[in-house]
């Protein structure tokens, strides 16, 4: 199963798709999306949105993980962070891919266990869980790397990766934890 993982921002939105069989991840592609500074804040939005429908594009995921809003500094922060999460969800839903949206304290508690875990322990995790020699830069790319892994960890995500296991002829999905064979 492959998960693509979005950390909406106007000024930087972090992007990761991991590759699954439920238990084991790795790392398919991360980064983020900057906009300048100098554009206008609809151009911005205009370039986050191409750049995740290309991405989503070349990669095919079997879904699309966001991180959802639910605190800002201000008025003015939360709205523009709103923006830039709707043309995120705009370019998956166009895409046709089943959206999932998780807050930050699920993905933190999902991947570090603390649900007020710090960026640099989420990328530790990050970098732990998908065997890399380093946490994933900027901590936007970590982000959204942890709202993917949150994803395949929770009820829809283990479904949908034992879905694909069947589909794939692998064994088939444990009932019940007595079952379970790593």
């Amino acid at each position: 199963m492959k998960v693509f993982g979005i950390d909406p921002g106007s000024e930087r939105t972090g992007y990761g798709c991991i590759e699954t069989d439920g238990s084991r991840h790795r790392l398919v592609v991360c980064g983020a999306v900057t906009t300048s500074p100098r554009s206008s804040f609809p151009d911005k939005l205009l370039v986050i949105h191409q750049a995740l429908r290309r991405l989503l594009a070349e990669q095919r995921p079997d879904c699309v993980s966001v991180e959802n809003v639910f605190y800002a500094k201000n008025v003015r922060s939360a709205l523009k962070l709103g923006h830039a999460r709707g043309v995120a969800l705009l370019a998956a839903v166009e895409g046709g891919y089943p959206l999932f949206e998780y807050t930050p304290a699920e993905i933190k508690r999902t991947v570090v266990g603390y649900g007020r875990a710090e960026k640099a322990q989420v990328g530790e995790m990050v970098r732990l869980l998908l065997g890399l020699d380093a946490a994933p830069t900027p901590h936007d790319a970590s982000d959204a790397l942890a709202a993917a892994i949150c994803h395949v960890h929770s009820s829809e995500g283990l479904a949908q990766a034992a879905i694909a296991d069947a589909a794939r002829g692998a064994r088939k999905a444990p009932r019940s934890w007595r079952e379970y064979r790593p």
